[in-house]
């Protein structure tokens, strides 16, 4: 009844993982990355609609899924064609309303797809993103550091605040 994203037969792994950066890479980003493609004109298969989408949790991590709540999506489907390979189809889902967003994921998705290409695509894209998100997620683990309340210490300075209580 449900597909796991990362274990659909066929697919292979690499363009999951790079669909996953792209679809949260930030469009400040997106856009001097991908210079003179950003601003084509792409053939449209499905123009960027946006709607919602259910999301899914395990009860304890591990237990069985059900349904957390919705979330809203912008989705698209475009075919880009290149003077010197074969057109290429993109795809692109990213969470929020950002049309654009979706286009230019669409866009670097397939542009990624090409082969000889791809190494180019890598560095000149998807390393900075990594990157990019990489220190996002380090700043929100310091934040969170941050407010982290040691109970030991606590304990045990409420335990010595009442010893010198009682000697008094």
């Amino acid at each position: 009844m449900f597909q796991d994203f990362d274990k659909t037969a066929g697919r292979p792994a690499a363009r999951a993982q790079w669909m996953a950066l792209l679809a949260r890479a930030p469009l400040p980003l997106l856009e001097p990355a991908l210079g003179a493609y950003a601003h084509g004109t792409p053939h449209w298969l499905r123009a960027p609609e946006t709607g919602l989408m259910m999301v899914q949790a395990r009860a304890g991590g591990t237990g069985e899924r059900f349904n957390l709540g919705e979330v809203t999506v912008t989705r698209c489907a475009l075919r880009l064609d290149l003077a010197d390979t074969p057109s290429a189809v993109g795809v692109a889902y990213v969470l929020g309303r950002s049309q654009r967003q979706a286009q230019l994921a669409a866009v670097a998705d397939a542009l990624l797809q090409d082969p000889a290409q791809h190494s180019s695509w890598e560095t000149r894209l998807l390393a900075p993103l990594r990157t990019h998100l990489q220190q996002q997620q380090a700043q929100r683990q310091a934040r969170a550091q941050s407010t982290k309340v040691d109970f030991f210490t606590v304990a045990r300075e409420s335990g010595a605040a009442d010893d010198q209580e009682d000697s008094q």
